[in-house]
């Protein structure tokens, strides 16, 4: 079996530790070729890559035209167009592989030629100090257990069952033929949109699930760490996602998850019930289509919230 992976590194000003993440990535006996993309940084970066392709010709390295700095989504897209192997991972420039990383992974495609990727646990590395909470958060970013491939869209969509992260995954290169690129409109959460989409055209299983592969480096200056971008891309991450759907001619009911996902979204921000029903509105006008769907009708806030209606009412 030709398994022969390409590793594509996204980095924007990644000096302190992009060297680490190229030799974890190049240490592994699989991995054909690490395709850096140059985001336009203006560090030192450069200079650390120049040194790094002089030591390994398997170290590829790329940059946007005019070397523009054009963000992690284009950043990886350029580099799975340019990448020559028949598999692909993903590494950001500022986490690192574990020692045998893709062994498992190449076991699980061997024997199972019907599967299009395989995902695995990842862990932390902290550069900075952190609360108990966090490191618990942070520990093994993972699904709880093997989840069958016809039901990982609904679960990843719920989060019921955890998550996993795209430096834990190995794709098929042929993968984003089905499902597309990286939304490049999305600043945030475009991984998770695109995992999204392979989970509803391709086949994913899970890997070693219990213990990380990949390490995650924790640091100040982690756009995980900003929840108010995270806020309002996870919406534009769910419209992307429904925009695609659309256009993929999913059905309805595969299309209601989505909504259900939103609504429950909205409903953990615990809002007015006025800003609610706007809301409601809002996408009703946005996504007319939906008016078909019983689901969606019964999420109208004064149906939805009866109960809490109800109660408040009797109270006064």
């Amino acid at each position: 079996m030709n398994f022969s992976v390409s590793v594509i590194i996204p980095v924007y000003n990644g000096e302190k530790f992009i060297e680490k993440s190229i030799n974890s990535a190049i240490s592994q006996p699989e991995v054909f070729e690490v395709v850096v993309v140059n985001d336009g940084s203006t560090d030192s970066t450069q200079i650390i890559l120049d040194n790094l392709i002089v030591l390994n010709d398997k170290i590829k390295v790329y940059h946007h035209y005019n070397k523009l700095n054009k963000g992690r989504s284009s950043s990886r897209n350029l580099g799975i167009k340019k990448s020559k192997g028949n598999y692909i991972a993903f590494l950001d420039a500022d986490d690192y592989y574990l020692k045998n990383r893709f062994l498992n992974d190449f076991h699980l495609f061997k024997n199972n030629k019907s599967i299009n990727g395989v995902y695995n646990a990842i862990g932390a590395h902290f550069y900075r100090g952190t609360s108990k909470l966090e490191k618990e958060q942070l520990n093994l970013t993972t699904v709880k257990e093997p989840i069958n491939s016809n039901n990982l869209f609904e679960i990843l969509l719920l989060g019921s069952k955890g998550y996993f992260s795209i430096d834990g995954l190995t794709v098929e290169k042929e993968v984003f033929i089905k499902t597309g690129y990286f939304s490049e409109d999305l600043k945030v959460a475009e991984d998770t949109e695109l995992i999204l989409k392979m989970a509803l055209k391709t086949t994913l299983v899970s890997g070693i699930i219990d213990k990380p592969l990949a390490i995650r480096g924790v640091h100040d200056e982690n756009s995980f760490s900003n929840e108010n971008l995270y806020k309002i891309f996870r919406y534009k991450m769910y419209y992307s996602l429904l925009n695609w759907m659309r256009k993929e001619k999913y059905s309805i009911k595969k299309i209601e998850l989505v909504f259900n996902a939103l609504f429950l979204l909205r409903k953990l921000e615990k809002n007015t019930l006025f800003s609610e029903i706007k809301y409601w509105l809002y996408i009703l006008k946005k996504y007319p289509f939906i008016m078909k769907s019983i689901v969606f009708i019964k999420s109208f806030p004064l149906i939805s919230q009866r109960k809490k209606i109800l109660k408040f009412l009797y109270l006064k």
